[in-house]
């Protein structure tokens, strides 16, 4: 079917049934994305995207990855580089450097490129990034420490290796044009000059825009996009091919400018981004041709061994030398690096242009980018949790709480759970009250916990429990919904803002499902109301001669049972689905009224 709408159409459909394949899978969307490119377009013949765009292709391609950096250049907090110990840093730094190298000298050696083509494959291949590697830690359940490095070296290191990936094809490219070396390396450092001089400069004065609200805040989003955009293309008009270069150096300026308000933006990016990857990927991968596959005989599946077994162990080896960790800790670490989307999107771009100049090898860049994208997510999601518990470094299902709401009620709530030992961590969009609990020393994040920012930002790391305690609805339903796709049944919690039996009827089935918190009569607008006349949380150990019967007595049947502990910590949450109905030995928190007589 040649009809340009209606491929256009099919695109989009395909795109979505990806997204919620990798959704319903629990996998990166990258895999079922070019997966699905590579059947619609050199396996069927169905899609051929040169055909169907003509000389849109490049532009569009160009644009979309200017996106896609900036996006992940835009996460680029320099204080979490430095805030999350040596182990991280080195990582993205020294790890990366290696990487690169290891990765350079064995595609020159068994892929038989030039050393020019084998530095930009190897400055690919550097990049791992949250959305390969944040699905795979949320089943991997490894050690906290183990899981917060690589959740962090996959935050950190989608803009470092972007920058550095950039700059490698900058130098070659130049190179490429046949410039005597003294030639190149001006023309290199002007390629420096102009990509950070822009970038800074047009991050710096589009924050100062930002932070003054010279532009009404409904249009942050669109003209940040716009102004992004612009200085692509004045920066490759100024200087052929720095335009990447120069919107990877805006967003981390913007990134870590004090008192710029990102936050809109990075929520707007998320649907555009997702838009951008989805089309992106069926398009890339559409584009392979069967002489490419052909490419990928025994050399190309050694160059995949190297990277895994010999690359990546030495980099762990090296960053981690007097981190603590032991070799069981360093062994996992050295396992785990798949691939993801940075790496596809720059090198489909980079091998439409260095095709476009006739350089030799260009045709090996995608299919062996791919290759290692597809056989690193999928190998190391299956055998990542077999290879843990056989080192022995995976935890216990998590027992902590991820609480909706920073609001007195859920300050109360989540400072009785501190003190009687679990993991806590409070997320809400209420400034004021998030820096409340923070006063207190509650862990906060701020934004909405089902966002794609939160899900690479939101530290999930020990929670096992959600609980909803904010005091609108909706909020607390998309989150309910979110969480019960990702921790255990029965974990997560739905409640009512007030006593609407009207909202109960409702509400979705699947939302219907969930266990009502602490039980079937109460609301948040109850626990507010408890919580504004002075009630306290309060934790008592029970014994064979005092009961929870006689507790209940003493405090005259004016308490709301919260949470149960057993005698080895394990916790219980009262709901409509299950009594508490606490024993001797065990521990129970109750929501005690100020009118008890024990009060």
């Amino acid at each position: 079917m040649d009809s340009p709408a209606v491929l256009l159409t099919g695109i989009g459909l395909l795109s979505l049934a990806c997204q919620w394949l990798a959704w319903r899978l629990r996998v990166p969307a990258i895999l079922p994305l070019l997966i699905t490119g590579i059947l619609v377009g050199p396996a069927s013949g169905l899609l051929d995207p040169d055909a169907l765009l003509g000389d849109l292709l490049f532009p569009l391609v160009s644009l979309a990855v200017a996106v896609i950096l900036f996006e992940g250049s835009l996460t680029l907090n320099l204080g979490e580089l430095r805030g999350h110990g040596h182990t991280v840093s080195r990582l993205v730094t020294w790890g990366a450097l290696i990487t690169a190298v290891v990765s350079a000298l064995t595609a020159h050696w068994l892929l038989g490129l030039s050393w020019g083509m084998a530095s930009v494959l190897g400055a690919l291949l550097v990049v791992t990034g949250p959305t390969v590697v944040l699905p795979l830690l949320k089943t991997l359940r490894a050690k906290e420490s183990l899981s917060r490095i690589l959740r962090w070296e996959g935050i950190l290191i989608d803009p470092v290796g972007a920058i550095g990936a950039v700059l490698v094809y900058e130098f070659v490219v130049i190179g490429a044009a046949g410039d005597p070396f003294t030639h190149t390396l001006a023309l290199f450092g002007f390629t420096l000059v102009i990509g950070f001089g822009l970038g800074g400069a047009g991050g710096y004065l589009w924050g100062c825009v930002l932070r003054h609200h010279w532009l009404p805040r409904q249009l942050h989003s669109f003209g940040t996009l716009m102004v992004m955009l612009a200085l692509f293309t004045l920066s490759n008009q100024l200087f052929h091919e720095s335009g990447l270069l120069t919107v990877t150096v805006m967003g981390a300026w913007l990134a870590n400018m004090k008192r710029v308000p990102t936050e809109p933006i990075i929520e707007f990016k998320e649907t555009l981004t997702v838009l951008l990857i989805s089309g992106l990927f069926i398009l890339l991968a559409a584009r392979l041709r069967l002489d490419q596959l052909a490419l990928l005989g025994w050399p190309a599946w050694a160059y995949l061994g190297v990277l895994m077994l010999v690359a990546r162990p030495l980099a762990v080896w090296f960053c981690t030398l007097g981190s603590g960790l032991d070799l069981r800790e360093r062994a996992l670490l050295a396992w785990i690096s798949p691939r993801g989307i940075v790496a596809a999107a720059v090198a489909s771009l980079f091998a439409l242009k260095l095709e476009e100049q006739g350089v030799e090898g260009a045709e090996m860049l995608v299919p062996v980018t791919f290759l290692v994208i597809i056989a690193t997510v999928v190998i190391q999601s299956l055998l990542s949790r077999p290879i843990a518990r056989a080192l022995g470094v995976m935890t216990p299902p998590p027992s902590g709480f991820l609480i909706l709401g920073a609001n007195p009620v859920a300050r109360t709530i989540a400072l009785a759970l501190q003190q009687a030992g679990f993991a806590v961590r409070l997320t809400d969009t209420d400034r004021e009250a998030l820096e409340a609990a923070r006063m207190v020393g509650l862990p906060v994040y701020y934004g909405k916990p089902h966002s794609e920012h939160a899900e690479t930002h939101l530290e999930l790391t020990g929670l096992g429990h959600f609980l909803p305690l904010s005091p609108y609805r909706e909020a607390n339903d998309l989150a309910a919904l979110h969480f019960a796709e990702q921790f255990a049944p029965g974990k997560v919690f739905r409640i009512e803002a007030s006593r609407d039996d009207q909202a109960e009827r409702q509400r979705p089935r699947d939302l219907a499902e969930l266990p009502r918190l602490f039980g079937e009569k109460v609301s948040w607008a109850d626990l507010a109301s408890r919580v504004a006349r002075g009630a306290e949380v309060r934790v008592a150990r029970l014994h064979e001669d005092h009961d929870f019967v006689a507790y209940r007595r003493d405090h005259d049947d004016r308490l709301l049972a919260l949470f149960c502990l057993d005698a080895k910590g394990q916790v219980r949450v009262a709901s409509d689905r299950s009594e508490l109905d606490p024993q001797p030995g065990e521990t129970v928190i109750c929501l005690i009224d100020p009118t008890s007589p024990a009060f």
